[in-house]
């Protein structure tokens, strides 16, 4: 059993990303399979807003932290998480570790092409690395059932080990939760734009930014007119929500002891 912090009303794993990855990939190949969700500040934020939501993010094997003002959150309130596991640096981790263990991987989603340039770029770095298939759903294909079976399709003729999903948050969360019983041994992993990361079609913060909390800055500048109501209007206040609560479960902790004497 992984270590557990309570945070926001969710049971995320006290892990680092190595430590995810290889839990990630020691199941799979044991033929247990599990589902990871990686919050960021944006996503507890909706998860706060919307119960239902968050009931589905629940239901997920491994919640991980992907994004510092969850760490700060934890650390205040006295449960530490040890530090950020993002979803970007799983897909590469979790690809490496499957190579070695001669597991497939399937890329679905992305901007078109992202996902077939991804899988080539995983494919050069880990020369054993077997790529079962990718598959990019057109623009709306929520809203058309006739593109569902296709993606269904898709996945049971690749029968991956491993499936990252890129299609943001909860869109892809509730593609995982429709199709994961199609293949219950895999592992299925929500990746946002991890893929263009991968590619390189989106650049990565700097690393002193992404450990300093200030990635968001860098990603504002790549695409304001997307992003700027999310991480500005939305996005802010909540962080201070977030904080004032972590601050009372911290003074509610430190005196229980007291009280209870």
């Amino acid at each position: 059993m992984l270590p557990i912090v309570h945070l926001q009303g969710l049971r995320f794993a006290a892990v680092r990303e190595t430590e995810a990855a290889a839990h990630v990939v020691k199941q799979a190949a044991a033929g247990i399979g599990g589902w990871v969700v990686t919050p960021n500040l944006d996503i507890l934020r909706q998860c706060a807003r919307n119960p239902k939501l968050a009931d589905m993010v629940a239901t997920a094997d491994l919640i991980v932290p992907d994004g510092m003002p969850l760490i700060w959150a934890s650390r205040v309130q006295r449960t530490p998480l040890p530090a950020r596991v993002a979803g970007s640096n799983l897909v590469p981790l979790v690809s490496e570790l499957a190579a070695k263990k001669g597991l497939s991987i399937f890329l679905l989603g992305g901007n078109t092409g992202s996902a077939e340039r991804a899988a080539s770029v995983l494919e050069q770095r880990y020369p054993r690395l077997k790529v079962a298939g990718t598959f990019c759903p057109p623009f709306g294909f929520e809203r058309d059932p006739e593109k569902f079976p296709q993606i269904r399709e898709a996945l049971r003729a690749a029968r991956p080990d491993i499936v990252f999903v890129g299609l943001g948050f909860p869109k892809q969360e509730k593609l995982i939760e429709a199709l994961r019983g199609d293949l219950p041994d895999a592992w299925w992993l929500g990746v946002g734009v991890s893929f263009s990361f991968v590619a390189g079609e989106i650049g990565r913060a700097p690393g002193w930014m992404q450990r300093s909390g200030l990635e968001w800055l860098h990603r504002l500048g790549q695409e304001p007119r997307r992003l700027a109501k999310r991480y500005l209007v939305d996005d802010i206040p909540f962080a201070f929500e977030l904080a004032a609560r972590s601050v009372q479960q911290s003074y509610t902790k430190a005196r229980v002891p007291a009280e209870a004497a």
